[in-house]
């Protein structure tokens, strides 16, 4: 749709103009950048969303920050570009997609891999494109025909180069080591997709484990006869939250400084319901304060205890299956669901007279991203990352400055994660994602890691092999997304041009998940940074601060508010209601007050445009023939361009929303174009010139600078100034310039001030007593200083005042102030206004009268409450809060007193 066809209508409405003009921009290509070796481009790598997903306010707060800096450079004229594309989303697309085919009920099993991926992929083509349409919605204006998916083949190829390439150096390797396991999802997890956020209520389990000497040299009857530990004099108290990991144990632990346990150390205890041996061990990795301060060790389902056994040569039994049933290793509790299990040996500890107690205890045990499922941490074989040497190297480029991270603060969380981190579990037992490039042979038992597919061992020859049943993890291959989409491993002109990018924006909550995997692989893979600055947005919580979620009720879909209150006033709620780092509390109420400001503006340039009946000057601060309003808002608006652009190259980007805001609504709207109305309509010829010039100056600068954060009512408001001629050359203002500041005046400025000051208390008094708007009143004003301004602009003042010229006496000051006249400030200003003229006194006392007595009451109605039991009983916050009440009627109440008590007087 051609700009040049737009009408502008009487009211703006969101809905007739988005999709076209969005539509319009794509098809002219303006989304993509040209090379140019003389420019430095500006690049930004979008988070890929998940091709299962839908748009949520995380989405639409990062496509608004970051469509808000790729516009702004675009303007500023640097070669720009915004690599979108999508992330296959391993677990989230195998587990949709099976929820799919158990509809004809079948499994994937029962599929086999190569029809159950058949079906994925057409999953995929049937709805991966959800979310990149709507990302289209919120007016993300990146480079389409750059769009990557992390299983395109090209980029395929770039992960099984880098996992090729870390095993060739030795940093990937497979070994048996303590996974966190989802038995749900049946695939390991690594740390950062296990989440432990909010504590549960749970059973701490005290259990006595017998020793062996004094006597008794073992179990004479079977477990659960009752009588398993008779003989027994001696036993050790161990508390665990997980009483079926018992069947685990290779030992117990005690601090080696704990004197209570300095005798137990070195003897051996026998394990309830299996009767295995264990020894009674010293570590200073044990809590003194949990439990009992003796603490049960589990090295095949414990991290903690996995460290300790290492450094004691300890046995690690693995007693679960991979669906958390117990293995054979579980004895007579062989077969049954590990909660079964618990409920089973507790109760047969109970019988042996080994359970000593039961507490409630607040724990957080570890749960699946995805499912929710309880973790299991599990002895498992598996593909690993040695990660220290990666990490070192990215601690290494932010201490050095070559990347910044905004906030600062989130720097140590960065350095601390990085310097205790562990080998990275990177094999899923999933089948949807990039399969791990390693063939096994089962004559040599050779394991053959290739960048092509091989057809034989490389070591024997043989041609029995068979691949790795496994994927990689997503984030292994999220974490190459800045230069594999640019073409890497190849050598590109994207790759050489645009890498490493500007800007990795993104949410904190995937600092670790995500941006120091980047750095990582970004150093590892290509020898430079990944990127520059790390830009870190918060959280969008609902008005009360609470995450958003289905089960509270209070999500708020962005779909749905672009529908009521269009894009523009969504992203102008979040780009000026948030600040880096730092969650934002959403309400409709905010969206709705961006959406009054597009109409605001909306209306602004309909008057604007309106007034465009005849020849439009070229506004310049040398013209003398300026007004005090014209050189006041031409320098209010330069001022706003420089304190805008100096905001944005900050990365502040909710004070350069305010800026604009604040000069569009209260300057430009509020006050210029009240004052442009008497030379528009009863000016020269020059004045309607010259006031044209500026109206359009400034308004095509307001545009511009608004652009970034409300990029379709801007075009349309621009396309619409450009048919007038009276902007310069551009075809769309998505690719215009961005405006430069310009001289300021600051004795205009301080002129405009007083009047606007002088104006403003005087609307202040009038409405106090409720002049209508029709009444002139009369006014003497001390003007000290600024008489002079005040004297050239008497009829200025008075219109905007709605005074009565012939009664109004302006002087530099007053000796005696005039009789029954109200006094008011205006800065050092004094003015003077006779009661008579604005109010009825018999009326305005009875209106007092009456207002009196209604907060009376409701004083007294708020004393009783809180001289009741609601003081004792109701949450402090609430008892706060009518405190408060009481306090502000108390003060109204005051006011009211004084105010009767001025009119009786007078």
């Amino acid at each position: 749709m051609a700009m040049e066809a737009m009408a502008l209508p009487k009211t703006f409405n969101p809905q007739e103009i988005e999709e076209p003009i969005y539509g319009w921009w794509e098809q002219r290509g303006f989304f993509t950048p040209k090379i140019d070796p003389a420019q430095r481009p500006f690049v930004i790598s979008m988070p890929p969303p998940n091709i299962t997903g839908e748009l949520h306010m995380g989405h639409a707060m990062f496509v608004t920050l970051e469509d808000l800096m790729i516009r702004y450079r675009r303007m500023k004229g640097d070669p720009t570009l915004w690599v979108p594309g999508t992330d296959h989303a391993g677990i989230a697309t195998q587990v949709m997609v099976e929820r799919e085919i158990a509809k004809e009920g079948l499994t994937r099993h029962q599929l086999g891999r190569e029809r159950f991926l058949e079906r994925v992929w057409a999953w995929k083509e049937k709805y991966g494109g959800t979310i990149t349409r709507q990302l289209r919605r919120l007016g993300a204006s990146c480079d389409w025909t750059r769009e990557r998916f992390t299983m395109d083949p090209i980029y395929s190829r770039a992960v099984r180069e880098a996992f090729v390439r870390l095993y060739e150096q030795g940093l990937i390797y497979r070994g048996e080591y303590l996974i966190n396991w989802c038995p749900r999802c049946e695939t390991a997890l690594s740390d950062l997709e296990v989440e432990r956020e909010e504590e549960e209520e749970g059973l701490l389990y005290y259990v006595r484990y017998p020793l062996l000497g004094n006597g008794w040299e073992g179990p004479a009857a079977p477990w659960g006869s009752g009588r398993w530990a008779e003989g027994a004099k001696a036993f050790i108290t161990v508390a665990t939250t997980r009483p079926e990991t018992i069947l685990g144990d290779t030992a117990v632990a005690v601090h080696p400084e704990d004197e209570r346990y300095a005798g137990l150390v070195g003897r051996i205890a026998v394990l309830p319901a299996l009767g295995r041996r264990i020894p009674i061990i010293a570590d200073p990795a044990v809590d003194r304060g949990f439990g009992t301060g003796a603490v049960k060790v589990t090295p095949g389902h414990d991290p903690t205890d996995y460290e300790i056994g290492g450094r004691h040569g300890l046995p690690r039994v693995n007693v679960m299956n991979p669906d958390a049933t117990i293995n054979e290793n579980g004895g007579p509790y062989a077969g049954m669901d590990r909660f079964r299990a618990r409920e089973a040996l507790v109760e047969d500890l109970r019988r042996e007279g080994l359970l000593v107690k039961i507490e409630p205890h607040r724990y957080a045990p570890g749960r699946c991203q995805r499912c929710d499922t309880i973790v299991e941490p599990l002895l498992s074989l598996q593909w690993f990352v040695h990660t220290k040497p990666l990490a070192e190297a990215a601690i290494r480029v932010v201490k050095e400055g070559r990347i910044r991270i905004l906030p600062e603060r989130f720097e140590k969380d960065y350095f601390r994660w990085l310097e205790n981190i562990r080998p990275w579990c990177i094999s899923r037992q999933l089948w949807w994602g990039h399969r791990i490039p390693a063939w096994y042979c089962d004559d040599c038992g050779h394991i053959t890691v290739a960048r092509e597919d091989p057809s034989v061992c490389a070591r024997c020859g043989s041609a029995r092999i068979r691949q790795d049943e496994d994927v990689l993890d997503t984030w292994f291959s999220s974490a190459l997304w800045p230069f594999a989409t640019l073409g890497w491993p190849d050598d590109t002109e994207d790759l050489r041009y645009f890498y490493p990018t500007t800007v990795m924006e993104t949410g904190y909550d995937i600092l670790f998940f995500w941006v120091a995997r980047m750095v990582m692989m970004g150093l590892a893979m290509t020898g430079e940074i990944p990127f520059r600055v790390v830009y870190l947005h918060g959280l969008v919580r609902d008005e009360k601060g609470e995450k958003m979620s289905k089960t509270k009720g209070n999500v708020i879909d962005p779909l749905v508010v672009i529908r009521d209150y269009g894009a523009d006033a969504l992203r102008f709620t979040l780009a000026t209601g948030s600040t880096p780092g730092n969650d934002m509390r959403l309400s409709l109420q905010r969206v709705e007050g961006s959406r009054n400001f597009a109409n605001k503006l909306w209306n602004a340039a309909r008057f604007v445009l309106g007034a465009l009946t005849g020849p439009i000057g070229r506004p310049s601060m040398d013209d003398l023939s300026l007004t005090l309003p014209d050189r006041w808002i031409l320098s209010r608006y330069h001022r706003t361009v420089a304190a805008v652009t100096e905001a944005m190259e900050s990365f502040d980007f909710g004070e350069a929303g305010r800026r604009i805001y604040e000069f569009t609504w209260d300057e430009f709207c509020d006050w210029y174009i009240e004052m442009a109305k008497e030379p528009l309509y009863r000016g020269t010829a020059a004045d309607q010139a010259r006031t044209r010039g500026v109206l359009v100056y400034v308004l095509d600068g307001i545009l511009r600078l608004l652009h970034p954060f409300m990029p379709f009512i801007t075009e349309a408001l621009w396309g619409y100034l450009k048919r007038t001629g009276a902007t310069d050359g551009a075809e769309a203002l998505i690719v215009a310039s961005w405006p430069l500041p310009g001289p300021v005046d600051e004795a205009a400025e301080a002129g405009m001030r007083a009047l606007i000051e002088t104006v403003r208390a005087i609307r202040n008094a009038r409405e106090e007593h409720r002049v209508p708007s029709e009444r002139r009143i009369a006014a003497w004003i001390a003007a000290g200083e600024f008489l002079p301004v005040l004297e050239a602009h008497r009829g200025l003042l008075a219109g905007l005042a709605r005074l009565d010229p012939d009664r109004l006496v302006l002087l530099a000051d007053l000796s005696e102030p005039p009789a029954e006249a109200r006094a008011y400030l205006a800065g050092s200003i004094r003015i003077y206004l006779p009661l008579a003229g604005m109010v009825d006194r018999a009326s305005e006392r009875a209106r007092l009268e009456r207002e009196l007595t209604d907060v009376e009451a409701r004083i007294a109605k708020t004393e009783s409450l809180l001289a009741s039991e609601f003081a004792l009983k109701a949450p402090a916050a609430v008892v706060e809060k009518e405190r408060r009440k009481l306090e502000e009627l108390k003060a109204r109440r005051e006011q009211l007193r004084a105010e009767w008590e001025r009119l009786k007087e007078e």
